[in-house]
């Protein structure tokens, strides 16, 4: 067993009892602090959360960027790991973690997330998928973008740890992946408008395509097999209905 090492994991969650033990064990052994915000879930959650000595509090739902930073701002530590609870820490990315934090040469470190997909982790669809996750806590972490779609930022440099992956579960099946991909287009459209982003019929016929071609084409999707065209079409399902529930805010608001 490693010593513990300064840092917090700090994690949001919602009736994650399937995944969120995976997560913590790959963890466990070097964070001094667990950080869990919870949304009021109603399975085991917060109990297995709580079993790896993490501390859970249990607010409200208020969008994914404002509930990650609630988790950031109850962290501690010199060092802030942020993980989803269907990501995992491989062995190879744990100790280039530790490396990174007992030798630092930067402010923040990027992690490769790899998806497992239709039985397998995909090659080339959704990778790489370079993701801002290991940071200082002085360099002011803050979540930002829009929802789902939140990204990290710090106040300081940033590097690459390119040994090993952060492996993402993401999707029980295919029913979950579609449930979800229509859920976080929607999602994705209130954001827009909500930041002035408008509806606009090219886009609604050029950007969907475009999803497609550079999934299954320009990043070589199509290496990845069968699995590789799902994840094209979803794709080009995703911004089309993101777009389409755009077009329906408008015409709600007569804009």
């Amino acid at each position: 067993m490693l010593n513990k090492l300064p840092v917090s994991v700090a994690i949001i969650s919602f009736n994650e009892e399937a995944n969120i033990g995976r997560t913590l064990e790959a963890i466990a052994d070097f964070a001094s602090e667990i950080i869990i915000v919870d949304s009021h879930s109603t399975d085991k959650t917060a109990e297995i959360a709580e079993s790896y000595g993490a501390k859970v509090f249990d607010e409200d739902w208020k969008g994914h960027v404002a509930q990650k930073n609630s988790a950031l701002e109850k962290c501690s530590c010199e060092w802030i790991l942020s993980l989803d609870c269907d990501e995992v820490v491989d062995e190879k990315l744990r100790k280039s973690v530790v490396h990174a934090v007992e030798h630092p040469t930067s402010d923040g470190y990027m992690v490769n997330r790899k998806t497992f997909y239709m039985g397998k982790f995909l090659d080339y669809s959704w990778q790489p998928d370079w993701k801002l996750r290991l940071v200082r806590r002085k360099c002011a972490p803050v979540w930002g973008g829009y929802d789902p779609h939140d990204v990290l930022c710090i106040e300081g440099s940033v590097e690459k740890l390119r040994s090993g992956y952060l492996l993402h579960y993401s999707y029980k099946d295919i029913y979950d992946h579609y449930q979800r991909l229509v859920k976080y287009a929607k999602v994705a459209a209130e954001s827009y408008y909500k930041n002035g982003k408008r509806f606009s019929y090219f886009g609604l016929i050029t950007k969907p395509a475009y999803a497609f071609v550079k999934k299954y084409f320009i990043k070589l999707g199509f290496m990845d097999g069968f699995a590789g065209l799902a994840v094209a079409v979803s794709s080009f399902i995703y911004v089309y209905l993101k777009y389409l529930f755009l077009k329906e805010i408008k015409d709600k608001n007569n804009v």
